[in-house]
């Protein structure tokens, strides 16, 4: 899907006042939507975050069995070699689940295509809030509960991406099961997508696309680092 008009933002000053509609920079909002490299993005997200711990035995694996349990003719039952035969309660498992890694890379044109695609969607669903700048400089969660309600937040899922590192917005959103927060240029495509409304501090949209995004693998819940 390609957009011909330029992909505009609500404007919110520090306070929570709204103002006028800010255009985003094309160098990310492009307006193109690639579906297939978000559905990769995304897959590849869910598999690196499972563990691949599940396990279960074989017949072969399961202690017991090593007689026949009667006879094979003249008993009227059914023949049976083993009381570990999967049709048997307590015998092994046919094809059982084997410990086994579900990581996926991505090649990171498709990381950053699938970002872009990301961030273009939720632009066109107007979910996309610019901020003139988060004045948290202590860990106040009543404060960013109550800016969060001026933007319209309510009980949406929201992703706020800081101009770099604020840990005092860390930690006032960590208690928050519906907030989560990224220095810009961290957050991935599932991030992107995962939230109903993103909101942007306007200073990390005043210059171009940042190094951290262009190019080296975003973090995901199970990487080893």
């Amino acid at each position: 899907m390609t957009m011909t008009v330029p992909l505009k933002a609500r404007y919110y000053k520090a306070d929570g006042k709204a103002g006028s509609a800010r255009q985003l920079p094309t160098d990310l909002f492009d307006g193109v939507v690639n579906e297939q490299s978000l559905h990769a993005a995304v897959t590849a997200h869910l598999g690196n975050r499972r563990q691949g711990t599940a396990s279960a035995k074989t017949r072969a694996e399961v202690r017991g069995g090593g007689r026949k349990p009667w006879r094979q003719k003249g008993t009227g039952r059914a023949r049976v070699g083993t009381i570990r035969s999967p049709i048997w309660r307590g015998g092994g498992i046919v094809f059982p689940p084997t410990p086994r890694s579900y990581r996926t890379e991505l090649p990171k044109k498709v990381r950053r295509l699938a970002r872009r695609s990301a961030f273009n969607a939720r632009a066109v669903e107007d979910r996309v809030i610019v901020l003139e700048d988060l004045q948290i400089e202590q860990p106040r969660t009543r404060e960013l509960v109550k800016l969060l309600g001026k933007l319209g937040a309510g009980e949406q899922k929201v992703l706020l991406l800081t101009a770099g590192t604020r840990r005092p917005v860390y930690l006032s959103a960590r208690n928050l099961p519906n907030v989560e927060v990224r220095a810009y240029g961290d957050e991935s495509a599932y991030d992107v997508l995962w939230a109903d409304l993103i909101v942007i501090e306007e200073r990390a949209l005043s210059g171009t696309e940042p190094e951290a995004a262009k190019g080296r693998p975003v973090k995901t819940e199970g990487d080893d680092a």
